[in-house]
């Protein structure tokens, strides 16, 4: 008996001596490793990486950069369902436990020692989330015992609610996603809280291995562990029975979802990119900020659509240039089944092709024709871009051909569609319209087609919109298209070519090319300013230079080849006579007309100071020709583009909000050049100066740090008042004088959009290298440019009118739809004068040859006879000419 207490004794002892020595091992590792250890209070100050996010003003999103797919949740947005989810699957005492459950970590002691694996780590959420912020995945001991002293921190700074937000919006569960709510989209694209339970647990479960659980790459592990968890919630009482067997019966139905763009305008984006990465660096992947740009969605779609129907438009003008490839169907497998398919492999098995053509026509007309998958990998080939796929002629009749995408789908091509298809002969060439199908295309020709909507009527009569397929082909020629608010320069809307991915190439800011008579409005208000007046005669007439520079003597010529004689300024400019810019630019100097025209914004030095510049032979890129016109539009002030509108950071702090010159008549003007230079050099740095503000800071500063350095402009409601560069007389007058392009001059087929308040100018290369047209009202300016990458001409016929005056109407049609018209009223001192049409001076009412015609009060032909303001001219009589214009 006393040999029994002894022993007794001696184990007590012998347990009580472990124990002081386990605490004293304990209390040891925690004094070397406790103040090594990071502070959990910089929990409430870390930035989560997530990626630069661009969008539209009325906030759709354009586009996302950064390795880190995040969308970071506050604790009540994430669903309570999800939060009884993990809690099953990751940790069910987490609102319970002070960041350690000694449980969990005696469970995996045991399995440790039994098994001499590690099955278990133990680790609950809080464990989790000092191991995601602070350490290392390296399985150690030292580590273990850092990640259980800071959780044990982490719980005295941070509540549970806290915790939990940092938990689900850190992990990583596969696909670039990080956090649950960027999960949500990328299995299936939908917002965290719209997902079903089933859902929510599949979720839940990849925590514990991304890869392995992954409900793509791995679905049946990943409906095991989602089942698992779904159990676990029933027996901890999460949810009833009748739920459970609800959702364990769910089918998987995640696939990878791939980021849900809202609006298509990469070019734009790229530019937000490169601004942002030039000033900043890589940083500005990760921060998380949100940057809301100047354009609208609708803006934007519609620019988008015009450009691509005005490239394909000019492409079917020129004719069908034939397929992008041919499969001889003679050596592929037409099976519908991987059984047939894989019998028909063979060479024995294989039919020749006119075998397929009958096998094709007995086809019952109820069922769809099947393709091989030969065939199919052979046409995944052939990329897809700007909404034009590649797809496989499989059989031709004379009025449709049956095709498959690269999908294997099968659809249909009526002969409707691809009547277009004249063969191409040469740029200035095509041959004979098309009878039947068959003579455009053959069984096994890889050819492109594009969706297009039609309208028809159903049997009742009512009309109903459709979608078809029509022929088209990979397009040799580019377009532009640029348009920019003219009260302060906000872009809102921007395409640089037919697809950003076919190239990246920005043809709305990088390609300086030739402008044409689209410049000529500029030398023309040069002229107005100089005293010369609307009525000005100057004489269309032959013109040679002598330069021994030239081999040859320089004859510019009219598009027409003819001249007219004495010509008014108002007529010389809407009928585009290249004869009388030219001898207008010489009586105005060319080197005042540079120094003037440079007001518009214009850089000297891409300003030619020769008489070549009449027509319009500087290069400059589509945006500059654009800004520009703003003048135009807002009344003479300068104004400069911006497409940057804010900048927040991913918790909402306004980092930047742009503060723009904006146009005003009734602010105080500034005239002097001085002025307007010091105030255009003020623009550029202002904007330098508040987007470093707002994105240089130390390494690892907070967000609200950063909120601080805001510039208060935004906060202070004043209106920074645009330099005035011309009298807005003279800018009355020649938007008076470019509205009479539209009525009666070389951009008449404008007159179809049903609007009297635009105004704007055509412009054609020599040889039609080049096309274009600018236009506007008060409340947009749009340039719209055609042409090659490498110069080259468009065809003989191809004018701005013909080939970029389409895609600015497209535009335009849509983004002034439902907007009133621009009422500008008469400025003060702007008088009507009755005028002889021939000589261009003062006569009588009763003349016969006689219009109204607008004058600065100063420069008004000397007669006593005024016509009261605000008289309605007396509509011209358009004589016949040609609407073209070439550079020379």
């Amino acid at each position: 008996m006393r040999t029994l207490y002894l022993f007794t004794k001696l184990i007590i002892w012998m347990g009580l001596i472990c124990s002081s020595g386990i605490g004293l091992i304990l209390c040891a590792t925690a004094l070397v490793i406790s103040p090594n250890l990071p502070t959990p209070d910089s929990l409430r100050e870390v930035q989560l990486q997530t990626p630069l996010r661009i969008y539209t003003k009325d906030f759709k999103l354009i586009a996302e950069f950064g390795e880190k797919r995040r969308q970071p949740l506050n604790y009540e947005q994430i669903p309570k369902r999800f939060i009884s989810s993990i809690l099953a699957a990751e940790d069910k005492n987490f609102f319970n436990h002070n960041g350690v459950d000694l449980r969990g970590l005696a469970r995996a002691v045991v399995q440790l020692v039994k098994t001499g694996e590690k099955r278990s780590g133990g680790s609950t959420i809080t464990m989790q989330v000092a191991r995601n912020f602070f350490l290392t995945r390296k399985q150690t001991f030292i580590r273990k015992f850092n990640e259980i002293f800071l959780a044990l921190k982490i719980e005295q700074e941070l509540d549970k609610k806290e915790i939990m937000e940092l938990y689900v919006n850190k992990i990583y569960l596969g696909h670039r996603s990080y956090g649950i709510a960027a999960a949500a989209q990328v299995y299936y694209g939908k917002e965290i809280q719209a997902l079903n339970l089933a859902q929510l647990a599949m979720i839940a479960g990849l925590p514990k291995a991304p890869s392995r659980y992954n409900p793509i790459t791995n679905p049946q592990r990943a409906l095991i562990r989602r089942n698992w968890i779904l159990g676990r919630m029933f027996l901890l009482s999460y949810i009833d029975k009748e739920t459970y067997k609800s959702a364990i019966n769910a089918p998987i139905t995640a696939k990878y979802h791939g980021l849900k763009r809202e609006v298509e305008a990469p070019y734009l984006a790229e530019m937000v990119r490169k601004e942002l990465l030039k000033r900043y660096g890589e940083e500005v992947y990760s921060r998380g900020l949100v940057v809301k740009t100047t354009i609208s969605s609708v803006n934007q779609t519609a620019a988008n659509t015009a450009v691509r129907n005005g490239i394909l438009a000019y492409e079917e003008r020129h004719g069908y240039k034939g397929p992008e490839g041919h499969i001889d169907l003679g050596v592929i497998s037409t099976a519908s089944t991987p059984a047939e398919q894989s019998a028909t492999h063979t060479a024995t098995s294989r039919q020749p092709l006119n075998e397929l053509d009958q096998i094709a026509e007995d086809i019952d007309k109820n069922h769809h024709p099947t393709i091989s998958q030969d065939a199919i990998e052979h046409l995944s080939a052939f990329d897809s871009f700007g909404g034009l796929e590649p797809a496989l002629v499989h059989s031709v009749t004379d009025l449709e051909v049956d095709v498959f995408l690269k999908s294997g789908q099968p659809t249909k091509v009526t002969f409707e569609e691809m009547k277009w298809a004249k063969p191409f002969i040469s740029i200035n060439q095509v041959g004979a319209s098309p009878k039947t199908a068959k003579d455009i295309v053959t069984p096994g020709d890889i050819i492109r087609i594009r969706p297009v909507k039609r309208i028809q009527k159903d049997t009742q009569g009512n009309e109903i919109a459709i979608t078809r397929w029509r022929l088209t082909q990979r397009p040799e020629a580019q377009a532009a298209l640029v348009s920019l608010n003219p009260k302060d320069g906000a872009v809102e809307g921007l395409v640089g070519g037919f697809d950003f991915f076919q190239s990246k190439y920005n043809r709305a800011t990088q390609a300086g090319r030739q402008p044409g008579s689209s410049f000529k409005p500029f030398i023309y208000t040069a002229a107005l300013a100089q005293g010369l007046t609307a009525a000005t005669l100057i004489n269309d007439a032959p013109i040679v230079f002598s330069d021994a520079n030239l081999e040859t003597d320089w004859r510019p010529q009219n598009s027409s080849g003819k001249f007219y004689g004495p010509t008014r300024l108002r007529q010389a400019l809407y009928k585009s006579r290249n004869l009388v810019s030219i001898r207008l630019l010489r009586r105005l100097g060319s080197t005042n007309v540079v120094d003037y025209v440079s007001r518009f914004g214009f850089s000297k030095e891409k300003l030619p100071a020769n008489l070549s510049l009449a027509l319009g032979s500087a290069e400059l890129t589509p945006m500059e020709i654009a800004r520009g016109y703003t003048a135009f539009a807002n009344g003479g002030f300068k104004v400069s583009p911006y497409f940057i509108s804010s900048i927040e950071d991913q918790t909402g702090n306004l980092l930047y909000k742009a503060d723009p010159y904006v146009a005003c008549r009734e602010c105080p003007q500034r005239t002097e050049e001085s002025n307007l230079m010091e105030s255009a050099t003020i623009l550029n740095e202002s904007t330098e100066t508040e987007l470093s503000a707002a994105l240089s800071h130390p390494e690892g500063a907070p967000s609200s740090t950063l909120a601080l350095q805001l510039p208060s402009l935004q906060e202070s409601g004043h209106i920074k008042a645009a330099p005035r560069i011309e009298d807005e007389r003279t800018i009355y007058i020649i938007r008076n004088m470019m509205q009479d392009v539209i009525k009666k001059g070389t951009g008449r087929r404008a007159k179809a959009l049903g609007r009297s308040d635009l105004a704007g100018k055509t412009g054609t290369t020599n040889e039609q290298k080049d096309a274009w047209f600018s236009g506007y009202n008060g409340d947009l300016v749009t340039t719209a440019w055609l042409g090659f990458d490498t110069p080259s001409s468009l065809g003989a016929r191809e004018y701005g009118a013909k080939a970029a005056l389409p895609i600015w109407m497209d535009f335009m049609k849509t983004a002034l739809k439902d907007a009133p018209e621009t009422v500008y009223p008469i400025p003060a001192d702007v008088v009507r004068v009755r005028i002889d049409t021939k000589t261009g001076e003062a006569v009588p009412p009763s003349h016969k040859e006689a219009i109204n015609e607008l004058f600065r009060i100063e420069n008004a032909p000397t007669m006593d006879y005024h016509a009261p303001r605000g008289t309605h001219d007396k509509e011209e009589q358009a004589t016949s000419f040609d609407t073209l214009e070439q550079l020379f």
